[in-house]
């Protein structure tokens, strides 16, 4: 584990509060993990351009889903996953508070 899956989960985490006030805390927390599983595709998407030759100005080279089936790493995964269950461990919390309401 590195600092960037620290930092990834703070982020969806600040956004799954953020939003909070306008929809549930498990459709707030997917929301984040959308924009992060977002993100990271992109990521992939950009280093298999780079790979492949790409330069700024050009098309990228890569095929439309290609971002997300290539180019996962274990770090990229924890990413995701870490922020994941993170706001479904919120949302479950949260979801019980309400309950004993």
């Amino acid at each position: 584990m590195n600092i960037t899956h620290l930092e990834h989960v703070i982020i969806a985490l600040v956004i799954q509060f953020a939003l909070l006030p306008l929809a549930s805390a498990s459709v707030t927390g997917a929301i984040a993990i959308a924009l992060l599983l977002g993100r990271e595709i992109a990521q992939h998407e950009y280093r298999l351009g780079i790979q492949r030759g790409w330069e700024w100005g050009e098309t990228l080279p890569v095929g439309m889903f290609e971002g997300v089936w290539r180019g996962w790493t274990l770090d990229s995964a924890l990413d995701v996953l870490l922020p994941a269950l993170a706001c479904g461990v919120v949302a479950v919390v949260l979801s019980i508070k309400r309950r004993r309401r």
